[in-house]
């Protein structure tokens, strides 16, 4: 390459993507094994995600050490914003299919179940003891689902991760405009107040958690509402949770004195990621919680 600032920058060879690759395959093997009871499970699950930790760390060194020696130019910065912007599309649609899972099973399935829109009652004939209704307290066999007495209000955790959340998409904005100023001690105040918050989130999600699984039994196998529940909100977590991580990142470099107020597009691309999170909670919040 020889001037980055009239050629595209073509990056050497890289192990990080078959190292991820790797990491994220022994990471899926080791969930299964262990979500089907394995004690060896845990210890797979355990090597992949410590792989997955050590790819991110060594692709992100790699990256931010490109961008110090000034090997980007504004073709490589349209590049990145190109990236995330279908990176961000591609959650959109991930999180979409589980919206409509839920979209189906509760405003199709239970009610069609129930005998709604049929000249029959279905339920009678397949399973004589169900209640269209939502949540499901009843399962069709007791001996195979984890029967749950109460779900999660509202009006509490939740109402209060709501504020929080809402409130570190408030607090990631004033740190653009303070970047964007020139402001490094606003943009680095800004910058720690929304990893608090965001992981301060996934402590209270935690707790959640724990709480609906040892006071109301409400696990992954609790049917239906259980399972829906489960993976809306826990890939939601485990977004935030990625989200808080990498705002540490940036605010780490922010503190070395990295970025200026025109090339900075490293904290733009989490910032558009973390407006995301907080739209997708809103969603959770209402028709997973509230409605």
């Amino acid at each position: 390459m020889s001037d980055a600032h009239d050629a595209y920058f073509i990056p050497n060879p890289s192990r990080w993507p078959i190292v991820g690759s790797i990491a994220l395959f022994v990471s899926f093997v080791g969930a299964a094994v262990m979500l089907n009871g394995s004690a060896f499970g845990t210890f797979i699950f355990g090597m992949g995600i410590a792989a997955v930790i050590y790819m991110f760390a060594g692709w992100f060194d790699e990256v931010i050490g490109e961008s110090l020696r000034g090997s980007y130019n504004k073709q490589v910065d349209v590049s990145f914003r190109w990236g995330m912007g279908w990176f961000i599309l591609s959650e959109v649609m991930f999180f979409a299919a589980f919206f409509g899972a839920l979209y189906y099973a509760r405003v199709l399935s239970v009610p069609w179940l129930g005998g709604e829109g049929h000249g029959f009652v279905t339920h009678e004939f397949l399973w004589p003891q169900f209640l269209a209704d939502w949540p499901m307290f009843v399962m069709p066999d007791e001996s195979k689902f984890s029967l749950y007495s109460e779900v999660i209000p509202a009006w509490g955790v939740p109402a209060l991760n709501t504020i929080i959340l809402l409130s570190s998409g408030g607090t990631v904005t004033l740190a653009h405009w303070a970047m964007k100023k020139n402001n490094r001690k606003g943009l680095c105040w800004w910058l720690f107040a929304t990893v608090v918050l965001g992981f301060t989130f996934v402590g209270l999600q935690a707790s959640e958690y724990m709480h609906a699984y040892h006071e109301f039994n409400l696990k992954l196998s609790s049917g239906v509402y259980g399972s829906t529940f489960f993976m809306l909100t826990g890939f939601h977590g485990f977004h935030v949770t990625m989200g808080a991580t990498m705002l540490t990142v940036i605010l780490l470099r922010s503190m070395k004195g990295h970025f200026s107020e025109h090339q900075h597009f490293a904290f733009e691309g989490v910032a558009w990621y973390w407006h995301f999170v907080d739209v997708v909670w809103l969603g959770l919040f209402i028709f997973v919680y509230w409605l």
